[in-house]
Order: C-alpha cells, then structure tokens, then sequence
C-alpha cells in the first residue's frame, strides 16, 4: 500500500464532510428561505385541496382525498427543494468564483458531487419532515411499508438534486437556473399524479402519463403509505435507479471536462 493513500483518504474525508456541513449551515442560515416557504405552501394545499375542496371530491383510491394527496405534496417539497438546494449552491459557487479552489483542490470529482447531492438530500429531508409534520395536523398517516418510503424519498431526492447539479453546470446567469423549474419541474410536477389518480384521466392522457417519471416516483412514495399505486413500483424503482445512475454518471464527466467550470 502507498503510505500517501491514508492521507489521501483522510483528505478526502476531511473535503466530503466540509461540503456537507458548509450545506447544512447555508440550509439552516437562510432558513427564511429554505424552510419556511414550503411549510406555508403545504399549509395551503392542505387548506385548499383537502379541507375545503376535499370533503366534496370524496374518496379516492379507497381513502379519504386528504389523505390520498398528502404523500404527494410531501414528495413534491423534497423534489422542488433538493433540485434547489444544490441548483443555487452549485451556480452560486461559480457565480462567487470559489468553485475554482474546490477544483483545484486534491478532491476527486466523483465526491465532490457525492457532497453536492447529499447537500441536497439534506434539504429535501429536511423540508419533507416539515410538511410532514403539518400533514399530521390535517390527516393521520397510515404507512404500509416504511422501507419503500425512505428508499423512494432518498431515490427520488438523489435524482433530482443530480438534475439541480446539471442545470447549474450549464447555467450562465440566474436566469437559466429558474428557467427548468419553473417550465419543466412545475408542470411534470402537477401532472405526477399528486392530486389525482391518473385512472380518472381519459385513455389517451393515461399513455401520455406514463412518459413523466415523477409519477413513479410520487406513486412509489404513495404506495409506502398507503399501499396503492398507479404503476408497478419495480418499474418505478427502475426507473429512479437507472435515472440516479446516469445523471451521476454524467455530473462527474462533466466537471471533468471542466463544463460549465473553466469557460
């Protein structure tokens, strides 16, 4: 063995847990920003969509209708804030131009976006354990399977905080960093079956469905819950999988081709 690989090691160690913490404080820091707004915005669609719209739309999925939304709406402040958590931090790096000095370090690629990520799951955890707290003041929580809902949450915010990273890598100013959540992320977003089963969509809007992964993903979650779902959850699982490895994949070859980084 080298003698140089322990402390190669320890370094690396020593730079993943720094990235990690630096996350964690700039998430607690601004926590006006991080943390607040989805709790208001969950508060809302629990208000609006359960309480008040809710009683009248009755059962669905053989529950009630708040209780059938409330695994989506969590699902979707992990997925919106862990693609913003690392979206932000990542382009707010090359904006600053300190993201130079983490290139430069002795920190391979691979685990500087292993640190990114984890910043963003972080976030999304965090965000999620708040609005389920505020689910609990509306509906009870039923849960069928709690290792299908920890592992689709953790998939699910891996893979979107991969998307966040590839979407700061190409971003040129803050505008093209808004651009993907508010044009693509939203809509698939409110079209993933987090306020409606897709069984009530006519034939040919069920086929069109399918194309959008954050249905599987949002029904994955649901069915840790409630043990329903509107797709085959191993296809779903599928699908998170090979989507967290290819994104990832493809976050490494791009800082090594200094992408979006040494332009």
């Amino acid at each position: 063995m080298d003698p140089g690989e322990p402390d190669l090691a320890r370094v690396n160690l020593v730079g993943f847990r720094t990235i990690i913490i630096r996350e964690f404080s700039r998430i607690i820091r601004i926590w006006g920003q991080t943390i607040v707004p989805p709790a208001i915005t969950a508060t809302l669609y629990f208000i609006i969509f359960g309480s008040l719209i809710g009683g009248r739309i009755g059962d669905m999925g053989g529950y009630t209708y708040i209780q059938y939304i409330a695994p989506g709406l969590i699902m979707m402040s992990v997925i919106t804030n862990s693609y913003g958590n690392v979206v932000s931090s990542f382009f707010g790096a090359k904006f600053g131009r300190h993201i130079e000095e983490l290139l430069v370090s002795p920190l391979p690629n691979w685990l500087i976006v292993a640190g990114y990520v984890c910043g963003g799951i972080v976030r999304g955890l965090i965000v999620g354990g708040v609005v389920t707290i505020i689910t609990l003041i509306f509906s009870r929580l039923h849960v069928y399977n709690v290792w299908i809902v920890v592992s689709a949450v953790l998939l699910s915010s891996i893979v979107f905080s991969l998307m966040g990273m590839i979407n700061a890598i190409f971003a040129r100013n803050f505008d093209q960093i808004s651009f993907i959540p508010t044009f693509v992320l939203t809509p698939l977003t409110y079209l993933g079956g987090v306020f409606y089963t897709i069984h009530l969509l006519p034939q040919w809007a069920q086929h069109v469905s399918h194309a959008n992964p954050i249905l599987y993903m949002v029904n994955a979650f649901r069915f840790g819950f409630l043990g329903v779902s509107d797709v085959n959850v191993g296809l779903a699982y599928g699908i998170m999988i090979g989507a967290a490895v290819v994104l990832y994949v493809t976050c490494v070859w791009l800082l090594e081709r200094g992408v979006g980084t040494r332009e």
